[in-house]
């Protein structure tokens, strides 16, 4: 069947599905006269390079503006968060591989996730953009670092290419060492690939009676075998296929505890009357009077009104609400409900968790761990694999990301019947609760998923999967990155393309050509449609004609709701031909409402980059991007000094990378906090120093005049009234310690069966704070310090002083770092963009402990990056 086509339809014929006009299309050919005619309007003074952001700071209000079109672009959005923000999280992490793999086109590209992109490179070990040319703006020279790495990409590309050649004509068209990393493709031109290590007849591990296997499995941990033999990382092309496991055996899945009633005496009003609801309708209530703390949610009109419509039903269906004399009560005014005893109630139970003994705690904890532990492992093809969310997420008000349609609406409790299990045809199956049933039982061997069930509120299903340590996991990421390293022997070419397509006669070309352009350059996201019970974000090829607003002579301004309904407002300057092009894009008759890229939707922007390498999207780009730049960075770095001041290095490149692939966060409410406590930190080292310096000269007076009296001289943002400040804090400080350290001491006689200590004990312990009280009394009336410690002397005060000094420069560091990185998400980078290999080098070649960058969560997450590079590989 022919397509249809609207070119030659009056715009009047055409109708949007509510029935008002359709939006206008772009012709489908550019005329020469139009283009001729955007030349003498775009104003041209010299070549215009693509650059990062141009704004900097939150944005605290709307500003109207006036684009070159003439058109106002007042449009106001409501926005969780009216400023920068980045999520760290990628949208197909908890998807099954199977279910990633058999998605149409037009899905996969749906999914686009976080964004990153552009590239810079060093030659210097400051702060960003530091160098000689101190009078150039910070944001030029970030544009000609990346304008460099990009051109240093280009013929990276190309002779990765030609030294592919050879290959590709003994062998296959297709060169297979894609997914191989280049460390391990350094093999003969001649050979397309790697012969993979002899594998094992049977993939068990080690017979149950080897010591290496009892002490896992006493251990209780995932099995972390050294046989290189066994780590799939040395074996890229294991898993390729659709198979993902010969055998599985599991536990099944946790689910929440049930409902406990209120008390009798604690109920919610209406109209200032307790009312008495069925135990489902009450429970209902308590999800929403458990968080009256949660202002953002429970002051959202919309959370209000999906929460109340639910709660009306519920009540209705359950036989609705009573007053205490049996009386039926119609709820029908959101403004009557009064929840505020029901948060007391709960606001009461989590204090007096809090409040509960350090024992009794680890007790509580132990239980649960105890409860919980066949559910936290599976066996997975013999090998011992940790799960990730076992447990069935509890019932409660879905909450969603941004300004979400559905905030507010009841998650229902999940019940067995609604959950299917996948496991191995041999192995037992977990019991569902009883008085259950499964709702089915699945031997699907192409699914990395354990359990699986649909929830209620946007028809999603939700996988019980592996643990981010897993291999399963593991592989995941490494492919994600591969794709990205993939991207380098294309990325010449792509780029020439949509260069040359930036003045294509035809319209579809032109707006492909220009979408490219913003994908690789500024790190927009593919985009895709919404539909009405979404939140309406916005991504590349769904925007707007108010969402970018032009300013002469090349700057354009973007302002839409991106992923998770985060505002993206952004100012760039573009290539004159891009700015034309948008000019072209936006002309009359097109006005707000209309689509700038008309010709072009996602699935045809991913079918175009499929033409260049298998599995190339808009998101790979982002990737490709971070990791090109700090892969280029970390080659020219030569990081020096202490591990704070490399960690500070490192964070200076990551900083680049956040900056140019602009990923941006919010300032966090506490930040000023945060910086302050710093500050004072940082104050009470040099005091304590200062002290020191005193302690020199009780027992040397001459010292001060060897040293010179400036040396001993008081900090000068130190006074005495600070001072006096300080003195009783840390006085408060050692009576906190010694009251806690004395509290512990008696729940461990407690646990132990003894006697505990008398009060009394705790006031001899306290005598060291009162004299710590008297001494400062003394000093600050005698303004002499007095020495401390045994045998004093002036060496032993010295060497203290250099450590403070080291102590004194690395929290100057760390304060320095925090806030220069209060805008720029770089958890966003290292984790999702950057491939964690580069880091894994960058600890290797400059000798820095992994923990200084990974968590211990994040060190089982990358272990495959940690175990599979040296200091020389590179991305």
């Amino acid at each position: 069947m022919a397509s249809s086509s609207d070119d030659d339809v009056p715009l009047s014929k055409i109708k949007r599905t509510n029935g008002t006009p359709a939006s206008p299309k772009s012709s489908a050919v550019i005329p020469a006269a139009v283009d001729r005619q955007m030349d003498k309007q775009v104003p041209t003074n010299g070549e215009t390079l693509p650059g990062v952001s141009i704004r900097n700071g939150p944005i605290t209000e709307d500003v109207p503006m006036k684009d070159v079109n003439g058109s106002s672009s007042n449009v106001k959005r409501k926005v969780s968060r009216p400023s920068y923000a980045e999520d760290d999280s990628e949208d197909d992490d908890d998807k099954p591989i199977i279910k990633k793999r058999k998605v149409e086109p037009p899905k996969e590209t749906a999914v686009e996730s976080d964004s990153d992109i552009p590239l810079s490179k060093s030659k210097t070990n400051g702060a960003i953009g530091e160098d000689s040319d101190s009078d150039v703006p910070i944001q030029k020279k970030l544009v000609k670092e990346k304008q460099k790495i990009e051109k240093r990409a280009e013929k990276e590309a190309v002779k990765i290419r030609q030294a592919e050649k050879p290959a590709k004509k003994v062998k296959k068209e297709e060169s297979s060492d894609d997914d191989v990393p280049l460390k391990k493709s350094k093999a003969p031109a001649s050979s397309s690939k790697p012969k993979p290590k002899p594998k094992k007849e049977s993939p068990a591990p080690k017979k149950a009676g080897g010591k290496k296997a009892v002490k896992k499995e006493e251990s209780e941990e995932p099995e972390d075998d050294e046989d290189e033999g066994n780590n799939w990382w040395d074996d890229p092309t294991k898993s390729d296929g659709t198979k993902k496991w010969d055998t599985l055996e599991h536990s099944g899945v946790v689910f929440p505890p049930d409902y406990q009633p209120l008390p009798q005496n604690v109920k919610m009003k209406y109209d200032g009357v307790p009312i008495t609801l069925h135990p489902d309708a009450e429970e209902v209530a308590s999800f929403f009077g458990s968080m009256l703390n949660s202002t953002h949610n429970v002051e959202n009109p919309t959370f209000q009104k999906n929460f109340f419509h639910d709660f009306k039903e519920i009540i209705t269906k359950t036989g609705g609400a009573k007053n205490k004399d049996g009386e039926k009560v119609p709820i029908k005014d959101f403004t009557k409900c009064d929840f505020k005893p029901i948060f007391d109630y709960y606001d009461a139970q989590r204090e007096a968790k809090k409040a509960l003994p350090a024992a009794e705690k680890k007790k509580l904890k132990a239980e649960k761990d105890e409860a919980e532990a066949k559910y936290m492992y599976c066996i997975w093809d013999g090998k011992k694999q940790k799960v990730g969310n076992f447990r069935v997420e509890p019932p409660g008000l879905f909450r969603g990301r941004g300004e979400h349609p559905k905030t507010g609406h009841v998650k229902t409790r999940v019940k067995p019947e609604q959950i299917t299990i996948n496991i191995g045809k041999e192995a037992t199956v977990p019991p569902p609760p009883p008085g259950h049933k499964w709702k089915e039982i699945k031997h699907d061997k192409e699914g990395t998923w354990l359990a699986m069930w649909q929830e209620n509120i946007n028809g999603n299903y939700k996988y019980v999967m592996l643990a981010a340590s897993s291999d399963v996991k593991g592989q995941s990421d490494y492919k994600k990155f591969e794709k990205a390293r993939e991207l380098k022997k294309h990325i010449d070419k792509i780029r020439k393309d949509y260069r040359k397509n930036l003045k294509a006669e035809m319209m579809a070309d032109r707006q492909k050509a220009t979408a490219m352009y913003f994908i690789d350059q500024f790190a927009l996201r593919a985009g895709n449609e919404k539909g009405d019970d979404e939140a309406d974000t916005v991504g590349c090829c769904s925007l707007k004609y108010e969402h970018i607003t032009l300013k002469e002579p090349s700057t354009v301004i973007f302002d839409f709701l991106g992923k998770d309904s985060i505002r993206f407002h952004e100012e760039f300057e573009v290539d004159k031909q891009v700015f034309k092009n948008l000019r072209i894009f936006k002309k009359a008759p097109k006005q707000e409402g209309d689509d700038i890229f008309d010709r072009l939707n996602t699935t045809q922007l991913n079918n175009h980059l499929k033409n260049y390498m298998p599995g190339l999207t808009a998101k790979v780009f982002r990737t490709y991007n971070a990791s090109y730049t700090m892969s280029t960075l970390l080659r020219d770095m030569k990081a020096e000094g202490s591990h704070a001041e490399k960690v500070k290095q490192y964070n200076d490149a990551n900083r680049k990378v956040a900056i140019l692939c602009n990923h941006k966060r919010t300032v966090g409410a506490s930040h000023e906090n945060q910086m302050e406590k710093l500050g004072d930190r940082i104050k009470a080292l040099r005091y304590q120093q200062w002290r020191l310096k005193q302690m020199i000269l009780d027992v040397d007076p001459k010292q001060k005049k060897k040293k010179g009296a400036e040396w001993f001289e008081l900090p000068g943002d130190i006074n005495e009234e600070w001072i006096h400040e300080h003195q009783a804090y840390l006085v408060e400080e050692a009576k906190t310690k010694i009251t806690k350290k004395f509290e512990k001491d008696n729940e461990k006689l407690k646990a132990e069966g003894e006697k505990e200590l008398k009060h009394k004990e705790l006031e001899e312990r306290l005598d060291a704070a009162k004299e710590l009280e008297k001494k400062y009394k003394k000093e600050n009336k005698s303004k002499k310090v007095e020495a401390e410690g045994k045998s004093p002397s002036v060496e032993k005060f010295e060497e203290n002083i250099k450590k403070f000094d080291q102590r004194i420069e690395n929290m100057q560091l760390q304060a320095e770092d925090k806030e220069s990185n209060k805008e720029v998400a770089l958890g966003t980078s290292k984790i999702n963009y950057i491939d964690p290999r580069l880091t894994v080098v960058f600890v290797k070649k400059f000798n820095v402990p992994i923990e200084k960058f990974f968590s211990k969560t994040l060190r089982e997450k990358f272990e495959w990056a940690i175990k599979s590079v040296d200091e020389n590989w590179e991305f």
